[in-house]
């Protein structure tokens, strides 16, 4: 009879065990962004657009920064700016922000059913909107309004969209801010709430531009979170093997709704290096650094009308407000931590830089936040008198228009159904 063998006395150690990535500070605690490494600004220079990626791989892990601590502009990537397009630039964030705030509270006060602000993140939309052309289509996210204000869209229309009243261009079939603009010159694709299929549209419209020979490029934008998603690795697989001319943009705001941008994948490399994988030139740069955002979008733009293909920008900036209107960021980071952003405010930084050139001062400032909130105000009371809830002043029967030529079976039945 053969004997088994016993059995060790000693269980083996087991070494495997799941990680999850945890925010270096929770609420009630310190902010803590020690592990964030922040060059001088100006120490980076500018290549030349047509530079191997090879050769500029480390940009993906430095940071392209501008405006140094004391808001003066220096380094080759310092784009030269008039005053005048500086101050438009200021202009166009401090609207961006008084129409976040009073739309803020129009949810609050149950007029609209949902809204979401841009507060801290206004140079990204803004700045990178300014340094493409009019004909060039952005594939925008959520937190991007100010590429539609900076475009000079109707601020009324904005808000009608929002109430989804009789004035909104697209009859209520969006949810808020989810804004849609056809008009020439504006170049916005309707927003999607999937977001990274923005990605892909983005390289589909640009794969059409460079095959019919135009100049145009698209430029799309994601955030932290939905780099995690499969579309954005596809479309950065079409945009490198195709060299459509896109930009593609990380918004790393430092959070999603609850998680942190480490789940995505932030804490053990930086999301631009995510475009290194696929051969794609990419930045990473100061995202609340007006001259910075300005800068790399031109140098990507100028990349992409030159033939040379796609780029991708992470833009470091934070979500200094809620996620949403839904979302409550007490439960999960400390309330003071927007404060302590190593990065500063983008509108604060580009004032105190004209101020630094003598063409600004703090009492024209609040002249100028002034004169934005007044705007913001009375068109408030027009796009308001238009309707919003249950008032909307929208045909029902027009939720069946618009879509189909020939409209299917069963919608015509529930069209009948509903008897409009």
């Amino acid at each position: 009879m053969v004997k088994k063998p016993k059995a060790s006395a000693k269980k083996s150690v087991r070494h495997n065990k799941l990680y999850v990535p945890e925010p270096k500070a929770r609420p009630g605690e310190a902010p803590d962004f020690s592990n964030m490494v922040i060059p001088d600004a100006g120490t980076l220079p500018r290549p030349a657009v047509d530079t191997h990626h090879d050769e500029i791989a480390h940009y993906a892990d430095d940071m392209i920064r501008v405006l140094d601590d004391n808001g003066k502009a220096v380094g080759e990537w310092d784009p030269k700016l008039s005053p005048a397009l500086l101050l438009e630039g200021l202009s166009h964030m401090v609207l961006t922000r008084e129409f976040d705030d009073r739309m803020q509270n129009t949810q609050r006060v149950g007029k609209i059913s949902f809204y979401m602000r841009s507060r801290g993140e206004e140079a990204v939309s803004v700045a990178h909107s300014m340094a493409l052309g009019e004909d060039d289509m952005s594939f925008p996210t959520y937190r991007q309004q100010g590429i539609l204000i900076s475009r000079g869209y109707d601020l009324e229309k904005m808000m009608c969209q929002l109430f989804g009243n009789k004035k909104d261009p697209v009859k209520g079939r969006q949810l808020p801010v989810m804004y849609s603009s056809n008009e020439k010159g504006k170049g916005y694709f309707t927003i999607s709430g999937n977001l990274a299929t923005q990605y892909i549209q983005a390289v589909g419209w640009a794969m059409a531009e460079a095959y019919k020979g135009t100049d145009n490029l698209a430029t799309a934008f994601v955030g932290d979170g939905a780099t995690a998603e499969n579309d954005v690795h596809a479309a950065m697989v079409f945009a490198a093997v195709y060299k459509a001319p896109v930009i593609l943009n990380i918004v790393n705001n430092q959070w999603a709704i609850s998680s942190f941008q480490g789940i995505a994948g932030g804490e053990t490399a930086t999301f631009a290096r995510r475009g290194r994988g696929y051969g794609l030139p990419s930045l990473r740069i100061d995202g609340n650094d007006f001259l910075a955002v300005y800068a790399a979008s031109k140098w990507a733009a100028d990349r992409a009308r030159a033939g040379l293909g796609a780029t991708v920008i992470e833009h470091v900036t934070y979500r200094a407000g809620a996620h949403s209107t839904s979302d409550d960021p007490s439960k999960y980071r400390p309330d003071s931590e927007a404060e302590k952003w190593p990065l500063g405010d983008p509108v604060e930084r580009l004032k105190q830089h004209l101020i630094g050139l003598g063409k600004w001062s703090e009492k024209e400032h609040e002249e100028l936040v002034k004169d934005k909130k007044a705007y913001v105000s009375k068109t408030y009371k027009t796009a308001e008198s238009y309707g919003f809830g249950k008032n909307h002043g929208l045909n029902v029967a027009d939720m069946f228009t618009d879509v189909y030529e020939d409209m299917p079976l069963h919608l015509l039945r529930q069209r009948q159904e509903l008897g409009v």
